[in-house]
């Protein structure tokens, strides 16, 4: 199984992501983590991208894939895998298609979490982290917006996506997209 979790910054695509990881066996690639992992450290790309993610602005598209890309060129390339957070627009979407093209992989599910804007600025400040107050994360939803609708018309054309409402008790949320996946 290969899975792409798209959503709302917020709506619960990491949790889901972890819970898919810890069930199903999958590779777990969250494009967040390893940019604030990067920061973190203070390597090239993380200097780069610091000004950007505290602005609550996208990181390039190009950079972001060079990060897959070479988490997919490497020896230990995850065969089943979930990602979350990537791709976020549709330049990454078709980059990432070739990328899985080129591996000899194929995307099996698309899963979108859908939820309100209200409902993730709550849940976001609710988290308390350094990089999310409502500026920020309301900067966030406007470009997460402007780039959702492209994605999800690329991937219901490849018949790949199914809707999964991201409101209610998480293993209810995780039950449906077990059932989306036609996993057991």
């Amino acid at each position: 199984m290969r899975l792409v979790l798209l959503g709302l910054p917020g709506c619960g695509k990491g949790t889901q992501a972890r819970l898919l990881v810890e069930r199903l066996g999958l590779t777990y690639i969250g494009t967040g983590d390893i940019l604030r992992d990067a920061i973190a450290r203070g390597t090239e790309m993380g200097r780069e991208v610091a000004p950007l993610m505290e602005r609550g602005l996208l990181v390039p598209d190009h950079r972001v894939n060079d990060v897959v890309a070479e988490l997919f060129r490497g020896e230990s390339r995850p065969e089943k895998f979930v990602t979350d957070g990537y791709p976020r627009t549709y330049a990454q979407a078709i980059s990432f298609d070739a990328l899985l093209r080129l591996e000899h992989l194929d995307l099996t599910h698309v899963i979108l979490l859908t939820i309100s804007d209200d409902e993730v600025v709550r849940r976001m400040l609710a988290r308390g982290r350094e990089d999310d107050n409502e500026d920020t994360i309301r900067r966030r939803l406007n470009e997460f917006h402007k780039n959702n609708d492209t994605l999800v018309e690329h991937y219901t054309r490849c018949g790949v996506l199914r809707e999964i409402p991201a409101v209610g008790a998480v293993e209810d949320i995780h039950a449906n997209i077990v059932r989306a996946l036609g996993a057991k």
